[in-house]
């Protein structure tokens, strides 16, 4: 790479492809919505991690490693989908008392990276991007240790420029809610988000599996 066009490049892709809904938002925003920011902010760093190791998967050797790997990804889609129907059960049966909700986020800061960082593995759309897209964009063949960390750092910047307005929005949203009503409206509607992101990985992950059976 000996001009800044490839970064660019790749900054506009990965910007593009970044701030389309797809389950990892969907998730990302069902958890601003049922937690706070700092379990939102894990989550988001989680995701970020996970294009980092798409990344990395496709830099090292995108058809070779796609393919020894094919099975693990499919039971980390699994995995994750498992994890957000889990947390989507936790928010719809959630009383709404404040007291509730703070018990919620004090269990879910822990879990909250790696359920990003799964999700992302599991997302069907940052799959197609790193595995399908990318070699469209840059010269894989010709990507270096120094390169790619660039890459890896440019990475983790939009990820979180992409992806912070969602989950700032959602947790505004989060903070205006004081009655226990309209707490438990709002778990709802955050497990309606979780558990569609859920349902849409968990069904992706079914039929990979089906067609490698």
């Amino acid at each position: 790479m000996e001009t800044l066009a490839p970064y660019f490049a790749y900054i506009a892709a990965l910007g593009i492809a970044a701030v389309i809904p797809g389950p990892g938002i969907a998730a990302l925003v069902g958890q601003a919505l049922g937690g706070n920011q700092r379990a939102s902010t894990m989550f988001l760093a989680g995701i970020a991690l996970g294009d980092v190791t798409y990344l990395t998967v496709a830099v090292v050797g995108l058809a070779a490693i796609a393919k020894t790997f094919a099975s693990a990804f499919i039971v980390i889609k699994f995995l994750g989908a498992a994890y957000l129907l889990y947390l989507a059960y936790k928010f719809w049966t959630s009383e709404g008392a404040l007291t509730h909700v703070k018990r919620a986020r004090a269990q879910s800061d822990g879990e909250s990276f790696l359920a990003g960082y799964f999700v992302t593995l599991g997302n069907p759309k940052t799959i197609v991007f790193y595995l399908a897209l990318l070699p469209t964009v840059l010269d894989l063949n010709n990507v270096h240790v120094t390169q790619w960390a660039i890459l890896s750092v440019l990475t983790i910047l939009v990820i979180f420029s992409a992806l912070a307005p969602y989950m700032l929005l959602a947790s505004k949203a989060r903070t205006l809610m004081t009655q226990p009503k309209a707490l438990k409206r709002l778990n709802r509607f955050a497990a309606a988000f979780i558990g569609g992101a859920g349902s849409l990985i968990l069904a992706e992950a079914t039929s990979a599996a089906l067609r490698r059976a």
